[in-house]
């Protein structure tokens, strides 16, 4: 298996890391990023790193967004979406 630092398996690995954990790669890609941490110790290691914080982060991060704020955020979200859909004149 190639190294970290400069093995293109593992590069492709590592850059993919928070898609695979967010459940974002599709079937296929899921497995090959499986197949390749299940024979890379190093890999495997940033992967378990990383979803580690990832976890501690989802734990802590927990704040609550008073509806006022969320309604701000609607507004501007709408009216920035009516604005990029009008024609430019």
């Amino acid at each position: 298996m190639e190294d970290l630092m400069g093995g293109g398996e593992c590069q492709d690995a590592l850059r993919t890391l928070y898609h695979y954990l967010d459940g974002e790669l599709t079937p296929e890609r899921r497995l090959d990023i499986q197949r390749h941490l299940s024979e890379c110790s190093p890999c495997l290691g940033a992967f378990d790193f990383e979803a580690e914080l990832k976890a501690i982060v989802a734990r802590c991060c927990r704040d609550q967004v008073p509806d006022s704020l969320r309604q701000k955020i609607a507004e501007a979200l709408t009216k920035a979406s009516d604005s990029a859909e009008e024609p430019y004149r």
